[in-house]
């Protein structure tokens, strides 16, 4: 299973998006500064997440999302969830 997840900085309000076949643990991985993409910019919240059965499914949700580049439409995303 894979899981295409958002999270939201609760410092700045930024979104990241990424994909992980291990949810559990990955949000600490984010506070803890593992992730490189992410670190010095958290703390992070989870906010979003879907799941897939095969990565490419993943990769092109996750893909479509990080296209959308607009914080109003993930937003309105996670409200809707």
């Amino acid at each position: 299973m894979w899981w295409v997840y958002i999270l939201q900085s609760e410092s700045s309000g930024r979104f990241y998006i990424g994909i992980t076949s291990r949810m559990e643990g990955r949000l600490e991985e984010h506070n803890s500064g593992q992730a490189k993409s992410t670190r010095s910019k958290g703390p992070w919240k989870l906010v979003y997440s879907e799941t897939f059965p095969t990565r490419a499914q993943a990769n092109q949700r996750e893909r479509q999302l990080k296209s959308w580049k607009s914080h109003r439409s993930i937003e309105e995303l996670i409200d809707q969830a």
